[in-house]
């Protein structure tokens, strides 16, 4: 039980995180909706990923682990046909300039859009399970 809301309240926090740092990510009744996408994305993780990632395990053997973010983007796709008040239109990042890197803009649309989100959602979560570990 304790994994299970370790899950929930990390997964909950990165989709905020993520929908803060990136456009594109509408929950469209704010915290309710948020809510109820970080149990749908923290069951489909738990019970749903483990399957998706064995069918994607060619692929994974052979990229050394560097496609795990393509599970996370199925995964965001199923919840958003699981709940009908989020949704992803796009994915716009402005950009990041400081001291020491300089990130573009960038923009995806459609299927590109839950890569982009996948992608910065994987970051976000192994950041916090690190950090916690």
């Amino acid at each position: 039980m304790k994994r299970i809301l370790r899950h929930f309240v990390i997964d909950t926090f990165s989709l905020w995180a993520v929908s803060n740092i990136a456009r594109g990510m509408v929950f469209q009744n704010g915290l309710e909706t948020l809510i109820a996408t970080g149990l749908a994305v923290t069951a489909t993780f738990l019970l749903a990923k483990p399957i998706i990632n064995l069918l994607l395990l060619p692929l994974n053997l052979v990229t050394f682990g560097l496609f795990r973010w393509v599970s996370s983007a199925v995964v965001l796709y199923i919840v958003t046909l699981i709940i009908k008040d989020f949704r992803i239109t796009a994915f716009h990042f402005g950009g990041l300039t400081s001291k020491w890197i300089d990130v573009p803009s960038l923009n995806f649309s459609g299927l590109l859009a839950f890569v982009g989100f996948s992608f910065l959602l994987s970051l976000i979560t192994s950041f916090i399970y690190w950090l916690i570990k």
